[in-house]
Parts: structure tokens; sequence; C-alpha cells
């Protein structure tokens, strides 16, 4: 639909799944919903998808009430959030939502869709991330992991050259394990707040929230 012809996150979850991996994580953290990677996976509880993106926004898919089908039902995990959404909102997500149900799935492989134009300098969202969010949410994830499950980060969206370039080392540092800890926490915005508990409330009958 115009930002990706081939999707190289669903390409390798394919693949390790076909290599014996029984259960992996995407976790998307791209400014944009990603409709393809939720389409291709929506009925395989083998993928758990889970997408932090902004909404209403393009492609105008990622609502909260889209959580998969049939067997899939529940391996679906949206969280769309409106303009202005910064690091302690997407830090609180993880915390809230990401954490406990990437912990209660048990994934043998984890593989991030990193994009980088949530960052408050890219032109074409309208979020407000900065190094400092991408490298917490990570650090969130590599902590909830089981011990031995490897992580794979594969470079989506980032259209202003420094934010890409300052997210991606701050990403990499932390794969790296030479990034300090980024203890992000402070209030958010009510309508922020209502968002996460639209999620946790889709959610509650799936996982323990």
């Amino acid at each position: 639909m115009g930002f990706c012809l081939l999707n190289n996150a669903a390409v390798a979850a394919a693949h390790a799944r076909a290599q014996g991996a029984e259960r992996v994580v995407i976790v998307d953290w791209d400014v944009h919903h990603g409709n393809g990677t939720e389409e291709i996976f929506r009925s395989d509880p083998g993928v758990l998808y889970i997408s932090l993106h902004q909404f209403p926004f393009y492609p105008g898919t990622g609502a909260a009430s889209e959580q998969g089908v049939g067997e899939g039902a529940g391996y679906t995990v949206n969280i769309p959030l409106s303009p202005g959404a910064g690091d302690v909102v997407y830090t609180e997500a993880f915390r809230r939502i990401v954490n406990p149900v990437v912990e209660q799935y048990q994934p043998d492989l984890a593989i991030v869709s990193a994009g980088f134009d949530a960052h408050r300098r890219d032109p074409l969202g309208s979020m407000d991330l900065t190094e400092r969010g991408y490298a917490s949410m990570l650090q969130c994830l590599l902590a909830t992991l089981p011990e031995k499950a490897p992580v794979a980060v594969l470079l989506e969206g980032g259209y202003d050259l420094d934010a890409l370039e300052a997210s991606l080392y701050a990403t990499l540092q932390t794969l790296a394990d030479k990034a300090p800890i980024e203890k992000i926490s402070g209030p958010i915005s009510n309508r922020h707040a209502d968002e996460l508990r639209r999620v946790e409330s889709a959610q509650h009958r799936y996982w323990h929230l």
C-alpha cells in the first residue's frame, strides 16, 4: 500500500516457524499500523502480533477491537494511540500491556518491526517519541523475554535522518547491552490513559492484564 512491497518481519516469522519455532512474537512500533502483518497472521496462534501505532492514521486499520480471528483470536494486540504520545506513554504501554502479554506467551523468538517514524522530529507522524523512548521500549521487551529467546530488529520507517540515526544508535546500543537503563515515568494525559484502558479492556478476555 505504498510503503512496503515485501514484509520482512512476516517472512522472518514464517521462516522461523518452518524451522521449528513454536511461538514467535512480532512487536511493531512503527508509527503506521502493520496491516499486512496482521492480515497474514491473524488466524495463526503461532505468531503473536503486537502493534503500537498512531490512530487514526494511514492505513486506517489497527483498532483495539482487531484481535485476530479463529484460532488466532487474542493473538493480535493493537495499541492505537492518538497524536502526541511520547516516551512516557509508550513505556507505560509496554509495562501495562506488552510486557504481561509477552511474558504469558513465552515466545521462542522476538522480532521487532523497528520503525522510527514515531519520533518527534519525523515529518510524517505526529508522535512525540525520542531515542530514549525507543531504548526504553526495547529494554522493557528484553527484560520480559525468556532467557534464551533471540531478538531480531528489522529497520522499518523513519524519514528524518538525524532522528533515524539517533534512534537506531540507541536501539543498537541497547541490544549490545551498552545503553544506560532508561527509567522513564511520569504522568500521562487523560486521553492517552483512556486509550490504554480501552486496550486492556479489549484484551482482558485473552490475557491477564
